[in-house]
């Protein structure tokens, strides 16, 4: 009985498929005009193609039962032709998700195939909104997800949300308020180009004009690490090479304060007793001697 009934499907499945498929659509309309033509599964011969595709891998009862729901995805893709993306697009996505709920589908679970597929297929539709969207993806988490798909319905109008409208709608959705306004702003923005699209005076106020970075460059990088590395390990080895008078001549004259404003020859002259013509000497053997440490760090 059950080989009769699934031997009928495929019958009744197949030749549409052969007919109806056959050659170039065209476009969309003729895509969903065909669909609709396709025959329906009685609950009978559903059950026995799966159970035929689960013990048998039997590929023929696996497209029939694809065949058959195809006519669901085109009805869940009208749904999201709000976000402007192809409708084309959304049924192909959504006929990826019905393969994977008739891969999955187990008959003995008591319900029926549509009801299953629906799952797969709207993950699968709103997987590839939530990456077509906007080329800077707006929903990563599951709470974003679900606010992103609820909160274009829930808002009345282009005007935002009153205060008591974002309580009641995290209330709802079991999210902060916080999650439902930024929400909210990212589904209020655009995308802008990062270069203006001409060569006129319009790219100084492109945001490549103020969001560059001459720091991020890799030479400037490279510059930056080895004058830390010169400042730090560089300067600490120069001192190094000099005698206990010297590094403190040079550490009083040129590293006593941030702004350059040290001891003058005369102070240093004072404390070591001797003239501020002896010190200045000092101090011009003893930078000459750091310089020539310093070159290993340049």
């Amino acid at each position: 009985m059950n080989a009769a009934v699934a031997q009928n499907a495929l019958v009744r499945t197949a030749n549409p498929l052969t007919s109806v498929f056959s050659g170039n659509l065209g476009n969309i309309d003729a895509y969903i005009s065909a669909v609709n033509r396709l025959p329906m599964l009685s609950h009978e011969e559903e059950m026995s193609l799966s159970r035929r595709l689960r013990d048998d891998n039997d590929l023929a009862a696996a497209q029939a039962l694809v065949l058959s729901h195809l006519r669901l995805v085109v009805s869940i893709a009208r749904g999201y032709l709000g976000y402007g993306l192809p409708h084309a697009d959304l049924i192909q996505e959504g006929n990826i998700g019905l393969m994977k709920a008739v891969k999955r589908f187990d008959p003995e679970q008591g319900v029926r195939l549509v009801s299953y597929a629906m799952h797969w297929i709207k993950a699968e539709m709103h997987e590839y909104i939530l990456k077509n969207w906007r080329m800077v993806k707006v929903a990563t988490t599951k709470a974003q997800r679900k606010l992103f798909f609820n909160l274009r319905s829930h808002k009345e109008g282009l005007d935002s949300m009153t205060p008591s409208q974002v309580d009641a709608l995290a209330e709802s959705l079991n999210v902060k308020r916080e999650e439902v306004i930024e929400m909210e702003t990212r589904l209020s923005g655009r995308d802008i180009a990062l270069e203006a699209p001409t060569d006129d005076e319009d790219d100084k106020f492109s945001p490549i004009a103020y969001l560059s970075s001459d720091m991020q460059e890799p030479t400037k990088v490279l510059e930056a690490q080895q004058y830390d590395r010169l400042q730090s390990e560089g300067l600490e080895a120069a001192l190094g090479k000099l005698d206990a008078r010297s590094r403190r001549i040079v550490e009083a004259r040129w590293l006593a304060n941030d702004d350059g404003s040290g001891a003058t020859l005369h102070d240093l002259a004072d404390e070591f007793g001797v003239s501020a013509e002896r010190i200045r000497q000092i101090e011009t053997a003893a930078l000459k001697k750091m310089k020539g440490a310093l070159a290993a760090y340049a």
